[in-house]
């Protein structure tokens, strides 16, 4: 059985859970979100914490209590403070602006890039930052790795479209690989 689903997860006194019908749904000062129930487990709603147990020791079972374990987790983490994902824009004549429920792109391509904006993600534009927040950590980084794989950041001028604080390995062009 997974390490951490041996622990109980310790709810904020904002956060609450309730088990209906294959779904553990768990409220916050953020918002409402729902995980699905994997098979062969059994929850334990106390007061401000929540367990995860395998009903039975099969492979299955106790697979799926760390990754039940993890879900919950960050659903309750969501709901109390949210995630958030910053993404730099490098590169001349490169930006970014918000019209409506769209995020407007220029990538040095001849048309913008238009990006639909999924439900229950905010995304703020400043100069060359892209800021990316939600309550559900799935979505938050599925829409984060979906606007950076428009432009990857390239390695010979590392322009392009990069998380906060990425390193991005700089090779040397032809000149420079010639003279040496």
């Amino acid at each position: 059985m997974s390490r951490l689903a041996k622990k109980p997860i310790r709810l904020q006194e904002s956060v609450t859970v309730k088990e209906e019908s294959g779904m553990l749904l768990i409220k916050g000062p953020k918002g409402e979100l729902g995980v699905r129930v994997l098979p062969f487990l059994s929850f334990g709603i106390k007061d401000g914490s929540v367990d995860v147990s395998p009903v039975n020791q099969i492979r299955q079972s106790r697979a799926n209590a760390g990754t039940m374990w993890s879900l919950i987790k960050n659903a309750a983490e969501g709901v109390a403070a949210g995630f958030s994902k910053t993404l730099e824009i490098e590169g001349i004549g490169y930006r970014a602006s918000v019209e409506g429920n769209a995020l407007i792109l220029a990538l040095g391509y001849v048309q913008p890039v238009r990006v639909e904006i999924p439900e229950g993600i905010a995304i703020k534009t400043e100069k060359n930052m892209i800021h990316i927040s939600g309550i559900d950590k799935r979505l938050v980084g599925e829409t984060a790795a979906r606007i950076r794989r428009l432009k990857k950041p390239e390695p010979y001028k590392g322009k392009g479209i990069r998380y906060q604080g990425e390193v991005v390995r700089r090779k040397a062009g032809k000149k420079a690989a010639a003279a040496a």
